[in-house]
């Protein structure tokens, strides 16, 4: 009996242990990764999209992070943040996306008052091939999220219901993220 729940610790603490280092596929091609000083990092490899074939996103990035997104590729940061949310500093995340050879883009993005033409600007910036790879977030992912979906609608010319598997696989929050990008998508 006590072997057993000895091989049992031992089976649970491999897995354990291998599921914390493994990079978390989501979606048919989103994967989760944790890094440390961002919330929610996910990527897309090998995408055909608009974005080119290495985007990244992801919630609050602490600038102290900025130097693992070129490390894993990325050329340019795209904020949505608004300066007033609680814990952004847009020029100490410019200044450590310059120190670590990064563009720095900052389009902050308000849902409830977003404008065709702030999702034009956005668009804009994630398909220059100058940007790219790009690394896109907000505080959560979520407004990245309704952000992406609406690209691989407009841009991508995605089906409505893949371009919204993709956004929950991306989103902190995906009710809200489907429920904006729904909304913008219906009203252009």
């Amino acid at each position: 009996m006590e072997l057993r729940k000895l091989n049992f610790v031992a089976i649970l603490a491999i897995a354990l242990v291998t599921g914390l280092q493994a990079d978390t596929q989501v979606s048919s091609d989103v994967v989760k990764t944790d890094i440390p000083g961002i919330k929610n990092f996910s990527s897309l490899s090998d995408s055909s999209g608009f974005a080119g074939p290495l985007v990244g996103f992801g919630g609050a990035t602490d600038p102290s992070a900025i130097p693992q997104l070129k490390e894993k590729g990325f050329k340019t940061i795209v904020s949505l943040r608004l300066s007033t949310e609680e814990g952004i500093d847009v020029e100490a995340s410019r200044h450590a996306a310059q120190a670590a050879g990064m563009n720095y883009v900052h389009l902050p993005l308000d849902p409830p008052n977003a404008t065709p033409d702030d999702i034009g600007r956005l668009m804009d910036a994630l398909g220059d091939r100058a940007n790219q790879p790009v690394y896109i977030h907000c505080g959560s992912a979520t407004r990245v999220a309704a952000v992406w979906m609406i690209g691989r609608v407009t841009e991508d010319g995605w089906e409505y219901d893949k371009a919204r598997e993709e956004a929950e696989a991306i989103a902190l929050k995906p009710n809200e993220a489907i429920n904006f990008a729904s909304s913008y998508l219906s009203e252009r």
